[in-house]
């Protein structure tokens, strides 16, 4: 594999975790609203993000979005958990 198959495998699996991250947000509201019976997978996500994040990425931009979308993830995973505590107060 070259230098340049390896860059863009890895900014294509940023975008993929960056868009199930807006995904399980989506989901996360469905919860709420009784759309679906089951809490979203977050621990899942949150392992295989980890996970993929100690790969070596040489690539400064795409280290970037990386830390991004961890960002992005530790920000909604303080909104989720905050909608499921007031769900589960208000009723």
């Amino acid at each position: 594999m070259s230098i340049s198959d390896d860059i863009l495998e890895i900014k294509r699996a940023i975008e993929h975790f960056d868009q199930r991250v807006d995904r399980m947000h989506l989901d996360f509201e469905r919860y709420l609203h009784g759309e679906l019976t089951k809490l979203p997978d977050l621990e899942g996500l949150e392992q295989e993000l980890l996970s993929f994040s100690k790969r070596k990425i040489y690539d400064i931009e795409l280290s970037h979005q990386l830390d991004r979308v961890l960002y992005k993830l530790q920000n909604r995973k303080k909104i989720w958990a905050r909608w499921v505590e007031q769900a589960h107060h208000s009723s």
